[in-house]
């Protein structure tokens, strides 16, 4: 992270806790976490969706919030990590469309690309099915925005960006977003994935996929993990109650069938995010009905996973996690707490196993 202060209380937050990882003994695994704003403050009845980013003057985090998911009022809420207590939440976006039209807002995902403005991707419309995507940037930090702009339309409709989850950027500078749709077709809906790419932070845009029919595997928003070897993996939430894979070799050009993992999932949005020791971490919830418990599993090869920690397991809703790992090693996960707050952990790694 970019401040020292922010660093320094990230580490005093590693306290010793008990969790499950294949019957060790407790370690010095992850933080309490801490609400980023509390039950009594909320600034609106209802949030979730959140995403978090490290900037180089610390982390920032956004969620969708309003008196509740659909409703117009939904707009995106954003709140800065400074001297390890978050600011209160400011609304930075909202849908209004002219004096008597609102739609409500959906998904942010913020992205801190190697070098340019830190970006804010979010989507506007009545349902997933009806809405296309909005960005807005900043050149301090997540302190002021621009003006809100559409990314346009491609060969699926209204461009959207990555649909939950961050982008990966490639050494060519190209961001590869994870994206989705939900499509009605004859009296059904099928989930069905694709990708999203730019090369000049938005301005232009490649539409690749769908990659899947959405028959034999319903599923959307894909996370991507990295390779040293330049394969890309992608994890997605699924109807058919696991955590559903698919494999490219060729830089993301092209995808092999879509398939299951040995992870369950009631059909919840993960996240994952490639370590810098080059395992493979995604937080879920380890469930095939419910999302009561959230977890975290690690892999080596992306195909054995380890269900490695319990964050939550209690009565309520803890869903729809964001993880990235940050300059200094640390892991940061936001996640929706029952629909009322946004909740802030941090992991060390090194105990994971």
């Amino acid at each position: 992270m970019g401040k020292p202060t922010d660093k320094t209380i990230a580490l005093a937050l590693l306290v010793l806790l008990s969790c499950t990882c294949n019957a060790q003994q407790s370690k010095q695994v992850f933080s309490e976490g801490a609400l980023i704003f509390s039950l009594e403050k909320k600034p609106t009845p209802e949030c979730h969706a959140s995403t978090i980013a490290e900037t180089p003057s610390g982390l920032v985090a956004a969620w969708f919030g309003g008196t509740r998911e659909k409703h117009p009022d939904v707009g995106i809420w954003l709140s800065h990590l400074v001297d390890g207590s978050w600011t209160d939440p400011l609304e930075v976006v909202n849908g209004i469309q002219n004096d008597s039209l609102r739609y409500p807002c959906w998904n942010p995902v913020l992205f801190q690309p190697k070098s340019g403005p830190l970006l804010l991707f979010y989507k506007v419309g009545p349902s997933p099915r009806e809405w296309w995507g909005e960005m807005i940037t900043s050149n301090d930090q997540g302190v002021t925005w621009s003006t809100p702009r559409k990314l346009g339309s491609g060969r699926l409709g209204y461009l959207i960006g990555p649909v939950k989850n961050k982008p990966v950027q490639l050494k060519d500078g190209t961001l590869i977003c994870p994206s989705s749709t939900e499509v009605a077709e004859g009296g059904n809906t099928f989930w069905r994935v694709h990708f999203e790419l730019t090369k000049d932070l938005g301005k232009s845009w490649e539409v690749i996929g769908p990659i899947n029919d959405g028959i034999e595997f319903d599923a959307i928003q894909p996370s991507i993990l990295t390779y040293p070897d330049g394969r890309l993996q992608i994890l997605c939430r699924s109807m058919q109650k696991v955590v559903a894979e698919s494999w490219s070799h060729d830089g993301g050009k092209s995808w092999s069938p879509m398939s299951a993992t040995m992870l369950p999932n009631p059909s919840a949005g993960t996240d994952a995010v490639t370590l810098n020791d080059n395992r493979q971490l995604i937080v879920y919830n380890h469930t095939k009905k419910g999302r009561h418990s959230l977890n975290v599993a690690i892999s080596i090869d992306g195909k054995s996973w380890n269900p490695a920690l319990t964050l939550e397991d209690q009565k309520g809703e803890y869903s729809y996690p964001a993880v990235i790992q940050s300059s200094d090693g640390l892991v940061h996960i936001t996640y929706t707490y029952n629909r009322e707050s946004i909740k802030y952990v941090v992991l060390d790694p090194n105990f994971l196993r």
